[in-house]
């Protein structure tokens, strides 16, 4: 095409904003809670999904915009908004949003969950013997930990720990000490479960249950004997949630992090939940100890911690109303019980997790936590879980002798402090523990184990799209792989060099890597796009991702598009790009998938001319990722595996008409309807080709 009178790609119309993109994808998760093809629970647990990932966007992206707009900083983003601009479009979609999650969770959820004999029991609807059951439940189990406080001059309005329940109470009458009643806040404590099953003795249906709130409420004048409960309406608060700390001028991270994670829960509030019923003046007390406004504060139809029925998913014991179960294929190479190095030596090893297990990674560390011929391994771990075999198996290698470096991601936002308790427990037993680098989180996923072999050191590398987590291997769909390729495993070598030790950039021979060569490494394989275009070659980009907001990216797959360049952005959650605009992005597609698992993996395809290249990496096409992170990406050099994950990641997911979403140019997202195409599920496909 010609590119005369080329537009301004820096122009502010050409971006959508990160925040309000990130509250689309919320609507997209609640799309499948209002879904009546998904099986009951599930759509429960996606309405759950909605609400706390609303909760981690007030915590962490609402605070943010608060905090620049409280200091001044007026710079708009490279969508032109300020931050007063974004955060008052985001009330707006926020209440729309609120609304429309009480509204399934009361018109749709609640009546279907009853006709299945899974009930929750309204304090109207109490008989005789549930009464009793529950306040006999009161007195024991909720009474003695709860500590209802008055509020007057010699008791000030407490400190509220963030995102906990709380009731704002009316008093009428006077107390033992003849003080004249009138507002009290009762703070129900984490160790108390916000949901009640009722025992089978007291239940008329199979599975009933029963809001702490609800006890609280009709119990609460037994918290405040001789006096008359004339009110008492539920609050939460939402806090900022990040983490503050100057890594530059502190002597130990680790430490200056626990006493940051000590104050985190009662940081500045940035959103206060209110019942529908509760008054004005009782909502404007609650907005002034706050210290918020009236475009903070939302009114809920319901429980203001709804997304705590995600409990009752584990106690419903209803194959029927949950997704079907299926078996992870295992390895061949470890139900045959071989050496993994043997396997891996002959070939490389591909995993796509949820579809393959990811008892292979475990099994690989086991072997090399015994093996006498291993002499050192080395891993990151930024997300990991409670109780982690990964953590088993490198206690047990440090144990066997074996030199164990482990880089832990001491930031990993919300994982800080479990991450806190892994680097104790790993260096009790004498593992190296390094915390990454200074102002760069390590985001990267990598497992070296160095062995020595016929007089030779060989190195196995496992690089991986995700976590070393083996609860989310199981619900996030990566891509794993195992090699003991040279040129790949002295990129690792000298990537863990460069997180444990200090010197100068590193050159690595196969791996690109963020904040040096992964930036510059896409930036060059797209222009490698354009030229290819403007010689009149074929050209076409293929990514999937989580996340794209990266402007320079974004520019350059402006200019690839009007280059004639054909591409297809597989991006999950907020995409700031506009795709379809003519003269501009007529080339380039974006689509969401959004199903039974999260689409976690991230895989590049650029076709350059014959000789198509095909990456995986740990990074989102994010400022962030690319710029301020470490992260690994590493190209798939074996042409099978290359083939199967360009046919399983790519081609499987752009086929979907089942859980696709389709970006139009105004921001918002369509569902991709099958048509006269037949319906197809990139997900349901795996499950039936990979797991049977």
């Amino acid at each position: 095409m010609s590119m005369t009178a080329a537009p301004d790609l820096a122009d502010p119309g050409l971006y959508l904003n990160r925040e309000l993109a990130q509250i689309e994808f919320n609507f997209r998760v609640l799309a499948q809670a209002e879904d009546a093809s998904v099986p009951l629970l599930e759509r429960l647990r996606y309405l759950c999904i909605s609400c706390t990932n609303l909760d981690e966007f007030f915590e962490v992206r609402v605070a943010i915009l608060k905090h620049h707009h409280a200091f001044g900083d007026v710079r708009p983003g490279p969508d032109g908004m300020s931050a007063s601009d974004v955060l008052t479009r985001i009330r707006e979609r926020t209440l729309a949003l609120v609304k429309a999650q009480y509204d399934f969770f009361n018109d749709v959820l609640l009546p279907s969950l009853d006709a299945e004999g899974i009930r929750f029991v309204a304090r109207d609807a109490w008989n005789a013997k549930q009464r009793s059951w529950l306040q006999g439940y009161f007195r024991n189990e909720i009474l003695p930990v709860l500590s209802p406080l008055g509020l007057d001059p010699a008791h000030p309005f407490p400190r509220i720990l963030n995102k906990s329940l709380n009731l704002a109470v009316v008093l009428k009458g006077k107390d033992a000490f003849g003080r004249d009643g009138n507002m009290a806040l009762v703070r129900a404590p984490r160790s108390l479960p916000r949901i009640i099953r009722l025992p089978s003795e007291v239940a008329e249906r199979p599975y009933d249950f029963v809001f702490l709130s609800s006890i609280l409420h009709e119990f609460m004048e037994e918290m405040f004997p001789g006096m008359k409960v004339r009110g008492a309406y539920q609050f939460r608060v939402t806090r900022n949630s990040e983490l503050f700390v100057d890594e530059e001028d502190v002597e130990n991270l680790a430490l200056a992090l626990r006493d940051e994670l000590n104050i985190r829960g009662y940081a500045k509030p940035v959103r206060l939940e209110i019942t529908e019923q509760c008054p004005k003046p009782i909502a404007r007390m609650l907005m002034q100890n706050f210290e918020l406004s009236e475009q903070d504060i939302y009114r809920c139809g319901g429980p203001v911690n709804v997304s705590r029925i995600t409990a009752i998913y584990d106690q419903v014991d209803r194959p029927d109303l949950k997704f079907p179960t299926f078996v992870q294929r295992v390895s061949k190479t470890v139900t045959e019980e071989r050496s993994l190095f043997d396997a891996i030596r002959e070939r490389d090893i591909l995993l796509h997790h949820p579809f393959e297990s990811f008892s292979t990674v475990l099994e690989l560390l086991r072997q090399a936590s015994t093996d006498p011929d291993v002499l050192a391994i080395k891993q990151t771990l930024y997300r990991v879980g409670n109780n982690s075999p990964i953590v088993d198996h490198l206690i047990e290698a440090a144990r066997n002798g074996k030199d164990v470096t482990v880089v832990v991601e001491l930031r990993a936002r919300f994982d800080e402090e479990a991450n806190l308790k892994l680097a104790n427990r790993l260096q009790e037993v004498g593992v190296q523990v390094v915390y990454g680098v200074v102002g760069y989180k390590t985001h990267a996923k990598m497992l070296l184990v160095v062995r020595r072999e016929r007089g030779a050191l060989r190195r196995y590398v496992h690089l991986a799209t995700g976590n070393y987590h083996q609860m989310t291997s199981r619900i996030y769909t990566d891509f794993g792989l195992m090699t003991a390729h040279p040129d790949i495993g002295e990129d690792a070598h000298q990537l863990f060099l460069q997180l444990s030790g200090l010197g100068t950039i590193v050159k690595l021979k196969r791996l690109l890597h963020s904040p040096f060569t992964l930036h510059t490494g896409i930036i060059a394989r797209i222009q490698r796009e354009i030229d290819h275009a403007e010689a009149g070659r074929p050209a076409r980009i293929i990514a999937k991702i989580n996340a794209l907001n990266e402007e320079d990216v974004i520019e350059l797959l402006y200019r690839a598009s009007r280059a004639g360049v054909q591409i297809d952005l597989i991006v999950r959650g907020a995409c700031t790009l506009r795709p379809g605009l003519p003269g501009i992005s007529e080339n380039i597609r974006v689509r969401s998938i959004v199903g039974r698992f999260l689409e976690h993996s991230r895989v590049y395809w650029f076709q350059n001319g014959d000789e198509p290249e095909i990456w995986c990496s740990s990074a989102d096409w994010m400022e962030r990722n690319l710029l301020r992170r470490v992260e690994t990406c590493f190209p798939l050099l074996d042409p099978a595996i290359a083939h199967r994950v360009y046919d399983e990641a790519l081609t499987n997911y752009l086929a979907d008409n089942q859980q696709a979403w389709r970006l139009l140019p105004n921001g918002s997202y369509e569902r991709i309807a099958p048509g006269e195409d037949m319906p197809h599920s990139a997900q349901q496909s795996l499950l039936a080709k990979i797991c049977g």
